[in-house]
């Protein structure tokens, strides 16, 4: 039977001339009968929808008068992770309420709303209200907030795959635990009924995901522990998106680089893309190779100025919003962009993404190109530009992994303790909790299931008393406890916390600033403190000129000067993820077989003959090894394809191994494909490989312990902890603490922890994520795991191969002093090795060394 909410709702699909997909309708059924889940869907395919008229549908049918019910409270909330994904959605939104003659106000809160209209939503909540985590955080931070959410219906969290497995994603685990008690509360109020109290609250909460490797683990991550299985339901969208990837091929590729990550040779094919297109977004993986990018198409193509923007992270708010709209009115033909794009805003002109470079997951490639097409019905078209010849093969991978359906894991943070520090005090600053009422509530939640009683005791004895170590100093006594409820009474205390409610930690960022007035964005602190008045930079898309720095802003003033130091992020280098690593696995063995179905590996063909000419094409059953000697020393170099920092944690293994055989130092280099150890003394290599325990996991993690100087590495790690937990203030708007100052006073409290109070849980954390993250050491042991049943293969060459060139090319950025740019050392080692191009002239064969160890030795 057809519900009067359901008529409605159809009727306006009909004045619409939508069609309503069957994803849609199922969504709308399970909502209407109660369930709570996860909705799959892809970017463009109408899931905002899906969810939001199923609940206006059951509004309807509750409120027959719902054209005229005004004061309803706060109905739903929808949190998304970035706050450039509200405007839209509200727009979508209210557009919708309009239609239907409801009077209501689709409002957003996140750190961009202005304070007037906050306070404005104190005094009068809007039935819908769109939300970031940190920001519903701080609505659990003021007083009475139980208040706020005493009739909301529905939670909805945006782009859940974006905000699982971060410290992120567990703020919404958290906020969500409250949330669920207080529906609880009210329900038994409302009711009088205690019964109640072991089965599920009204509250429904449903979360939206693009495809990822672990949908079902996702699903349960978001509505935790105590949430009835049966009430769970996922609904898949299964909607044939029309995917079309193209990788653009070097004129060339005999002459392509094989080294780099710009890509910039094949700016003229780029542009005859864009020429052809109505709107293209041009990828890239880091903030500087979008400026970079940028700065190329208007030196070269001049006739697209004023037609052409920049989007980055680091802009100005004003900056970004100014570009979006200029997208949805058409007024743009290309945009030249990193991740602040990646997710839902719909842009409906675009019709074309060249992605440049690999993206290093096939997720994140799918997001990326559907930014194209974006909406029901619309073709995505997507082109891949290798920015080296040997990425050519993971577009290949790419493409493969997306036919087949191979999906990236993201795995969910588990016993973050920094996060939960930050939420108890959060709990505190508002109305205050009890300590056995809230270990039950947080351990509900996925992230916190095995939190042991003595754990959460440690924690609450941190933040009233300084824990065992820093009882002495007043600035951690936070809270007190008044008749059995921990609360926070001092007003300093609780301002601070609230300035510093969130997970996104950074370096220190400067605000950079016209002397005539206005704001362009911000450069991170360690930029700007190499800048001398008078020095030239280019930033969001200008040629600009260092005046000074004055209390964290950098006065800048126009430059007309052609040339320019460009800024750097941390943090911008990806790892290859592990399904991707896979396929480009299955890829390469493939090649090994002399299969040729994919137009990428015909054209690397020269590439390939080359590699097997001078060494070896390992196949799936093979672990690759190449050695030779140099004027800088001997190389050996190893090809487990597993991503930078699997590699990062493996040479240091392995050269700590080799070193117990006979010591030596390494110099140690690394890329997505393989890595390289160098030494100035021969390597018994042979003699290493006999080991049986060389690629071991025995004793792994006491080896890296010993290879690595993890407490180094966690101690790095700790400064993040740090700044979550309250340990340290950044400081207040406008008077942030100096970078240095923050790592010196986390440095300090991480040597104070480690002497006087070795089983702090901050310290364990540090060391945990070290290895987690830094690391990947779940895929070191798994890559270990594979290497020792395959056939190694160890060839000693006469000069680097088509593999090894790219990693010697990344060893030369660990110079410390030269006098020479990138560019001309390339240049010098490729003339020393006969390495120009692809073909080379004196292709030397190597001594065949042949296979040192059988499979299952």
């Amino acid at each position: 039977m057809i519900t009067p909410g359901q008529k409605v709702i159809q009727q306006w699909y009909k004045q619409k001339n939508w069609h309503q997909f069957p994803f849609q309708k199922e969504m709308e059924a399970v909502y209407l009968t109660g369930f709570s889940g996860l909705l799959n869907a892809p970017t463009g395919s109408g899931k905002t929808f899906a969810l939001f008229l199923p609940f206006l549908a059951d509004f309807i049918n509750k409120h027959p008068d719902y054209k005229t019910r005004q004061n309803n409270g706060l109905q739903m909330l929808w949190i998304t992770p970035l706050r450039a994904l509200t405007n839209d959605i509200r727009k979508a939104m209210q557009e919708v309420c309009d239609d239907l003659q409801i009077p209501w106000k689709i409002a957003t809160r996140t750190g961009d709303t202005p304070a007037a209209e906050k306070a404005a939503l104190k005094k009068k909540l809007p039935e819908v209200l769109l939300t970031t985590p940190e920001s519903l955080h701080l609505m659990l931070a003021q007083k009475e907030y139980p208040k706020i959410f005493q009739s909301l219906q529905v939670l909805v969290v945006d782009e859940w795959h974006e905000l699982l497995g971060t410290k992120r994603g567990v703020q919404v685990e958290l906020g969500l635990s409250c949330l669920k008690v207080l529906s609880l509360e009210s329900l038994v109020q409302s009711q009088n009924d205690s019964r109640l109290k072991t089965q599920n609250s009204g509250l429904r909460i449903w979360g939206i995901s693009a495809t990822i490797g672990n949908l079902e683990q996702a699903a349960d991550v978001l509505l935790g522990n105590d949430f009835p299985r049966a009430r769970i339901k996922m609904v898949r969208a299964n909607v044939d998106k029309k995917l079309v990837i193209e990788s653009i091929i070097p004129e060339n590729i005999e002459n392509y680089s094989w080294a780099g990550h710009i890509g910039l040779k094949l700016l003229p094919q780029v542009m005859e893309i864009v020429a052809k297109s109505k709107t293209t977004l041009i990828f890239t993986n880091t903030r500087s190779q979008s400026e970079i990018w940028y700065h190329a198409i208007l030196d070269n193509y001049p006739e697209y100025a004023g037609i052409m923007a920049m989007h980055h992270g680091s802009l100005d708010n004003e900056l970004r919003n100014w570009v979006e709209q200029a997208l949805h009115a058409e007024a743009l033909k290309v945009v030249v962009c990193t991740s602040s794009l990646d997710l839902g805003v719909d842009f409906r002109p675009v019709d074309t993404v060249i992605q440049v470079g690999s993206p290093k997951g096939v997720a994140r490639f799918m997001q990326r190109a559907g930014r194209s097409g974006h909406h029901p019905g619309a073709i995505s078209k997507a082109y891949f530009v290798p920015t080296h010849s040997l990425e050519l093969l993971e577009g290949a991978a790419l493409k493969q992994a997306i036919k087949q359906g191979i999906f990236e894991s993201r795995d969910p943070m588990l016993l973050a303790m920094d996060v939960l520090i930050q939420y108890m005090v959060t709990l505190a600053v508002s109305d205050g909790f009890r300590a056995d009422e809230l270990y039950k509530e947080v351990t509900t939640t996925y992230a916190f299931a095995d939190l042991r009683r003595n754990e959460f005791n440690q924690l609450l004895d941190f933040i009233t008393n300084g824990g065992k170590t820093l009882a002495q100093y007043d600035e951690f006594l936070k809270v007190e406890v008044e008749n059995g409820v921990f609360k926070v009474f001092n007003r300093r205390v609780a301002m601070r916390h609230r300035l510093s409610i969130g997970t996104i930690t950074s370096e220190m960022s400067i605000r950079v600033k016209w002397l005539s007035g206005g704001s362009l964005g911000t450069v991170e602190e360690s930029f700007i403190s190499k800048l001398k008045p008078g020095n030239t930079f280019w930033f969001a898309g200008r040629s600009l000129e260092f005046v000074r720095i004055k209390e964290m802003t950098a006065y800048v003033k126009k430059s007309n000067a052609k040339k320019g130091m460009i800024p750097s992020w941390n943090g911008g280098r990806m790892p290859l993820s592990s399904q991707l690593s896979a396929v480009f696995r299955d890829k390469l063995d493939e090649v090994a077989h002399g299969i040729e179905k994919d137009i990428e590996v015909i054209v690397l063909k020269p590439l390939f003959n080359l590699q097997e000419e001078l060494s070896h094409l390992p196949q799936s059953h093979e672990f690759l090894i190449e050695s030779f000697k140099s004027r800088e020393g001997h190389h050996l170099l190893f090809y487990p394809f597993e991503g930078r920092l699997v590699h990062e944690g493996m040479a240091s293994l392995l050269a700590y191994r080799i070193s117990r055989v006979r010591p030596a130092s390494f110099s140690i280099a690394m890329n997505d494909y393989g890595f390289e150890l160098l030494t100035d003394e021969d390597v018994p290599i042979e003699q290493v490989l006999e080991d049986a325990d060389f690629f071991s996991i025995d004793n792994l993690l006491e080896d890296i312990q010993h290879s690595l100087n993890a407490n180094e590495m966690a101690r790095r790690r700790f400064r993040d902890i740090a700044h979550i937990g309250g340990l340290v203030f950044t400081g207040y708007p406008g008077q942030q603490v100096k970078n240095k100052h923050l790592q010196a006073s986390s440095s300090l409290l991480f040597d104070v922890f480690s002497e006087y109070e070795p089983d702090n849980l901050l310290v364990r954390q540090a060391y945990n994520e070290a290895l987690a993250f830094q690391l990947e050491e779940f895929r070191l042991r798994a890559a270990l795991q594979r290497i020792i049943k395959q056939n190694i293969i160890l060839k000693v060459i006469e000069r680097p191969t088509p593999f090894a060139f790219p990693i010697m090319v990344d060893s030369l950025g660990r110079e410390r002093l030269t006098t020479e740019s990138m560019e001309d050392r390339i240049a010098k080692m490729a003339r020393q090795y006969g390495a120009e191009g692809v073909a080379g002239n004196e292709n030397k064969k190597a001594r065949k060394v042949g296979v040192v160890r059988k499979k299952g030795f």
